[in-house]
């Protein structure tokens, strides 16, 4: 059987990121097909018509993964599909991006109030700190950062305050706790967005998954590092496969 996985990006800075991913995915393993599926153009806060557009999207019986907003996303439409779901792989993906008193390994909620009132306020200006705390914390922040910036794409500030509303909202414990599908957590040690602690805590709600904290990585890690992620990813298929 052909494996396919389809990949989401995180917010605001669209698929550019994962290409580097996907070309290190294609080399390692010719025979698993990776498709690069942009998050919705959506107004809607709502995460439940973000999912329903990426349901109708996405053809079924693939695995399903994404960086950090897109791992979320990713988590629950695999909830939602059960056994029509390959597998999960998530990137830099914590399972509250803000904190909540059950979920203290976040985002302080000030610290995202004050992100977001800055997108309201200027988009660019937003965009350009975001790529660096995704890159902060990487050998070459300053590059990578670069990196990130170059071909984001222009997206409307209305659907980017949509996509963080999302990002709030989304708690994904109980789609990972729920789907039984094999799953491999990908997290960074350095990363500014997502505390490493996040990969213990996530642990704890999913004993089964597969979980691991990479060392001297940023948030930006499946760009900045292809080739590991690549690695990872292929023998967790391949091992899923074997089972």
């Amino acid at each position: 059987m052909v494996e396919q996985l389809f990949l989401l990006p995180g917010w605001g800075l669209g698929c550019a990121p994962l290409v580097p991913l996907r070309a290190a995915l294609r080399e390692v393993e010719p025979e698993l097909q990776v498709a690069l599926a942009p998050l919705p153009s959506l107004e809607s806060a709502d995460p439940f018509d973000w999912l329903d557009e990426l349901d109708a999207k996405l053809p079924q019986d693939v695995w399903l993964g994404g960086w950090s907003l897109g791992g979320m996303l990713a988590a629950e439409l695999a909830a939602r599909r059960g056994v029509r779901c390959r597998g999960l792989i998530t990137l830099a993906s914590n399972l509250c991006f803000v904190a909540r008193a059950t979920w203290p390994t976040a985002m302080p909620v000030e610290t995202f109030a004050a992100f977001r009132q800055g997108c309201a306020a200027d988009t660019g200006a937003t965009l350009k700190r975001f790529s660096l705390l995704c890159a902060q914390g990487a050998v070459q922040p300053r590059e990578l950062s670069r990196q990130l910036l170059a071909a984001a794409p222009q997206i409307p500030s209305v659907e980017l305050l949509a996509g963080l509303d999302v990002l709030a909202a989304l708690d994904t414990r109980a789609a990972l706790q729920g789907f039984t599908g094999p799953q491999l957590h990908l997290f960074a040690e350095q990363d500014a967005l997502v505390p490493a602690a996040a990969s213990q805590a996530l642990r704890a709600v999913h004993a089964q998954s597969e979980v691991r904290l990479t060392e001297h990585v940023s948030h930006a890690f499946p760009l900045g590092h292809p080739q590991m992620v690549a690695a990872a990813i292929q023998a967790f298929i391949r091992e899923a496969a074997n089972d």
